[in-house]
């Protein structure tokens, strides 16, 4: 059962779970405040835990205020574009030839037919980006099924814009966000191990905590770091 508690400006959502210790957090992009409690928690009690964190709160939702904002893309000459946590400068080519993109060290090269417009650009680098991450994810999802002894049934890749993955345990499906390719490869590895986990554990339980601290014990720096880089724009093109 979620409920919802009111502090000044400040919503909070609480959820009771089969956990030992309370754990508070605010979520990228926007500030959202979340608090999972012990099953028998009184909303008071949890409402007091949550007022004597209130600075807390506050310099987190501050810190992602503050933190770096892609603009919208306009997928024009020498505009910025990040490939795996690196920044390139776009190059567009017009040619009456099948559009693809390339890439090298310092740039990434698009190439168009004449009078492509913003949309047909975008469409172009998102297939890109995920044949890029098609060709990546299988190695990871291969390297961690033996280490964790989960299967993955099937993998998908889509647009997302609150969270990196998602996980499905019945059907033993994971999800994961095509704005990853942008992120160093290290961090799109936590993320994959992070759902596949949820195979073994659905919740974000004391279990779940346990699991990814002893197969991934640097997770805590690695959620840090991928949630300080710069976000993507709000504005998402289906």
């Amino acid at each position: 059962m979620t409920e919802t508690i009111q502090i000044g400006d400040i919503s909070i959502q609480v959820t009771r779970k089969a956990i030992k210790h309370v754990h508070l957090a605010v979520h990228p992009p926007d500030g959202r405040v979340t608090l999972s409690a012990p099953t028998d928690t009184r909303l008071e009690v949890a409402r007091a835990y949550s007022i004597s964190k209130l600075g807390w709160i506050r310099h987190q939702q501050e810190k992602l205020r503050g933190q770096a904002r892609e603009t919208s893309r306009r997928f024009v000459e020498r505009e910025s574009h990040y490939l795996w946590g690196r920044r390139h400068l776009l190059t567009i080519v017009e040619a009456d030839a099948k559009p693809h993109v390339a890439v090298d060290h310092k740039r990434i090269t698009l190439h168009v037919r004449p009078g492509a417009d913003t949309t047909k650009r975008a469409e172009i680098i998102h297939e890109w980006h995920k044949s890029l991450l098609h060709a990546f994810i299988p190695g990871l999802i291969a390297k961690w099924e033996p280490k964790l002894g989960v299967k993955v049934t099937a993998y998908f890749l889509q647009r997302m814009k609150t969270r990196w993955g998602s996980c499905n345990p019945p059907a033993g499906h994971i999800r994961l966000n095509t704005e990853l390719v942008k992120k160093p490869k290290d961090l799109i590895e936590y993320v994959v191990v992070h759902e596949m986990i949820h195979l073994l554990e659905p919740t974000h339980s004391e279990r779940f905590i346990t699991l990814l601290t002893e197969h991934y014990p640097s997770w805590h720096e690695a959620r840090m770091e991928l949630n300080e880089l710069p976000l993507a724009a709000e504005e998402w093109r289906e």
